[in-house]
C-alpha cells in the first residue's frame, strides 16, 4: 500500500493494544475496533511474540477495515522484548507478511543493523516508522529527527518526556517546523505532556496514540482513546480552537476538564480545555503566552502567586487577595477574577441567614480567603483555623476575623464549619480536619468535591448533620468561569450531571479495587 494511500485511511488516533497472551491482544484489538480502525499491536508485550502472528493475520483478513502498526519494541528502546536484534527482526517481517500496513523500528535498531536488514524489512510490504524515545527530558527534537531521516521511512516518530508545559510547547514548535518535510509523529509522555496529546494533532503530528483503556497505557501520560474523543474532542480541534485550562499542582484527579469541555461542546463552543499541572508561575506563563492559552482557572497553590502578573482583577480578587479565573484578551494581557467567593456564599444562603452566623473556617489558602471574605462582607462573625497559626493570624488581621484553638473545637458550637483544606480530596491525608467529638455546627460545607463523600461528610452525617458537598461549589464557581471565558450562560444541570457521573463511577471503581484487598 501507497504512504499517500494509507494516510488516507488512517485516522488521527492509534489505539495501542497490550495483552498477556496472543489470544488476549486479539480480543482487546476485536473490541477496539468497534471504535477506532487505527490499532497499533504491541508485540513485545508477550512472553512469546511470533504465536500472535497467525492470529494477526486471521484478523486483519477479516477486518479490512484496520489499519494495524506493529511493534516489537526491544528493552533498549524503551520496549519489553528481550530477544535479539534479529529476533525482533524476523518477528516485525513476519508481523508484515500477516497484513500489518506499518512496523515500528524503533532508531536504536535501526542503527545496530546493516541496510540491508532494513531493505530486507521493507520487502515484506509493509511501510516503515522509525521511533525515537527520550524518556528523560524534551531536547534536541531536531537532532533526533535528523538522526532518524537517513532511514527514509514513510513515519517519523519522535516521542520525549515533558518535565515542564514549556516542554510541549517546544514539541509543537518543532512540529510546526517539520511538518511539511515529512510524515511526523510528535508526543511529550509524562503527566505534564497532555497538551501536546491533544494539540500535536493541530501543530503538525500526522496521529497520535491513546491507550484502549484505563489502566492500559503503554507510555507515561497516555490517555484512553474514549477521552481523547469525547471529553477533549481531538478529532475537531483546528486553528480556530481557543484553548483553556485548569493549572495547578495536584490536577491529575480534576474534574474540571470533563465539566468544561462538557459545557463547551453543549453551548458549540469550538474551545477545548486542558489540565495544566505545575508549581512554577514561570513555566505556565510561557505556555500562556505561547499557546496562547485562552483562559484559566487557577487552584492552589497559584491562586495568590500569579496576582503580580493580572493587569487588572475585580474588586473581590484585589480584595482577597486570591484569583481564581483569569481571561487572556486579544491583546496578550491578562484579567483575574475571584468566582470561588460566590459558590461559597450561596449555598449557605439558601440553607440559613448569615448575617451574625458563627461561622468556623478550616485553613488559610485560596479557598479559605474565599470564603472569609465573602462570609465577612455578609456580616458573619468569622474564626480561622489553621495548621499554621502565624497563616491563620495573617489571613484574620487582613478579613478582620478572628483566629481560633483546635482545643476549644469540642465545646464551641458554631453555625457552620467549612473545610477548605485539602483534607479528604482523593489521595491527599489526612483523610479528615476533625475528629467526631471536634464536629458542633448546624451545617458542615466541604470545599472538597473528590469523593462526593468525604470523611468529613460522611462523619457529620453520621452525627445528623446538614451537609453541603463541594459538589455545589465545584459547580457553581465553574459555570461563572465559563460565563466570564464565554459570554454565553453555562449549562449548569448539565455540568452538575456529568461532574456527579463522574464521581459515582470513582467511587465504585474504588470500592471494587478494596474489595479484593479486604477478602
Amino acid at each position: 500500500m501507497s504512504p499517500a494511500i494509507l494516510r488516507s485511511r488512517i485516522g488521527r488516533l492509534c489505539v495501542a493494544i497490550i495483552g498477556a497472551t496472543p489470544e488476549e491482544l486479539l480480543a482487546k484489538a476485536e473490541e477496539a475496533a468497534r471504535e477506532n480502525h487505527f490499532l497499533e499491536f504491541r508485540l513485545d508485550y508477550l512472553p512469546k511474540p511470533q504465536l500472535a502472528i497467525p492470529l494477526l493475520q486471521t484478523f486483519l483478513y477479516e477486518r479490512s477495515d484496520v489499519t494495524a502498526i506493529a511493534t516489537c519494541r526491544r528493552e533498549a528502546g524503551g520496549g519489553k522484548f528481550k530477544g535479539s536484534t534479529a529476533a525482533q527482526l524476523e518477528i516485525l517481517e513476519k508481523a508484515s507478511d500477516a497484513g500489518a500496513h506499518i512496523v515500528d523500528l524503533e532508531i536504536e535498531t535501526a542503527e545496530a543493523i546493516k541496510p540491508a536488514q532494513i531493505e530486507k524489512l521493507r520487502s515484506h510490504g509493509a511501510l516503515l516508522l522509525v521511533s525515537y524515545h527520550d524518556f528523560h527530558a524534551t531536547k534536541d527534537l531536531d537532532k533526533a529527527f535528523e538522526r532518524i531521516r537517513p532511514f527514509e521511512p514513510e513515519f517519523i516518530k519522535i516521542v520525549s518526556t515533558a518535565k515542564h508545559l514549556a516542554d510541549n510547547v517546544a514539541m509543537m514548535r518543532f512540529l510546526e517546523r517539520v511538518r511539511d518535510l515529512a510524515s511526523v509523529v510528535g508526543i511529550c509522555m509524562g503527566d505534564q505532556g497532555l497538551i501536546s496529546r491533544v494539540l500535536g494533532l493541530r501543530a503538525g503530528s500526522v496521529f497520535t496514540f491513546a491507550a484502549a483503556t484505563v489502566g492500559e497505557e503503554t507510555g507515561p501520560g497516555q490517555i484512553a482513546a474514549r477521552t481523547l474523543e469525547d471529553v477533549y474532542r481531538v478529532d475537531q480541534i483546528d486553528a480556530a480552537t481557543k484553548v483553556y485550562g485548569v493549572v495547578g499542582n495536584p490536577i491529575r484527579h480534576s474534574l474540571s476538564p470533563l465539566m468544561q469541555n462538557t459545557a463547551f461542546r453543549r453551548e458549540t463552543v469550538n474551545a477545548v480545555f486542558l489540565p495544566l499541572q505545575t508549581t512554577k508561575l514561570a513555566d505556565l506563563l510561557t505556555l500562556v503566552r505561547e499557546v496562547p492559552i485562552s483562559g484559566l482557572a487557577v487552584t492552589m497553590p497559584l491562586k495568590e502567586e500569579i496576582l503580580p502578573h493580572l493587569e487588572k482583577t475585580d474588586p473581590l480578587s484585589e480584595k482577597i487577595g486570591a484569583c481564581n479565573t483569569v481571561v487572556r484578551s486579544q491583546d496578550g494581557k491578562l484579567y483575574g477574577f475571584n468566582t470561588d467567593v460566590a459558590a461559597v456564599v450561596r449555598p449557605l444562603e439558601r440553607r440559613l441567614p448569615l448575617k451574625g452566623a458563627k461561622v468556623l473556617v478550616l485553613g488559610a489558602g485560596g479557598a479559605a480567603r474565599a470564603a472569609v471574605f465573602g462570609l465577612k462582607d455578609k456580616g458573619a462573625d468569622v474564626y480561622i483555623l489553621n495548621r499554621t497559626p502565624e497563616t491563620a493570624q495573617k489571613l484574620a488581621r487582613q478579613a478582620k476575623a478572628k483566629t481560633f484553638k483546635r482545643e476549644l473545637l469540642a465545646k464551641t458550637p458554631f453555625d457552620v464549619i467549612i473545610n477548605a483544606t485539602p483534607s479528604g480530596m482523593h489521595g491527599v491525608k489526612p483523610a479528615s480536619p476533625l475528629e467526631p467529638g471536634e464536629l458542633n455546627a448546624r451545617v458542615v460545607f466541604d470545599l472538597v468535591y473528590n469523593p462526593i463523600e468525604t470523611p468529613l461528610i460522611r462523619m457529620a452525617r453520621e452525627k445528623g448533620i446538614p451537609v453541603i458537598t463541594g459538589v455545589e461549589m465545584f459547580v457553581h464557581q465553574g459555570a461563572r468561569q465559563f460565563e466570564i471565558w464565554t459570554g454565553k450562560p453555562a449549562p449548569e444541570e448539565e455540568m452538575l450531571r456529568v461532574v456527579v457521573h463522574a464521581l459515582r463511577q470513582l467511587a465504585e471503581a474504588s470500592k471494587a479495587a478494596e474489595a479484593p484487598a479486604k477478602k
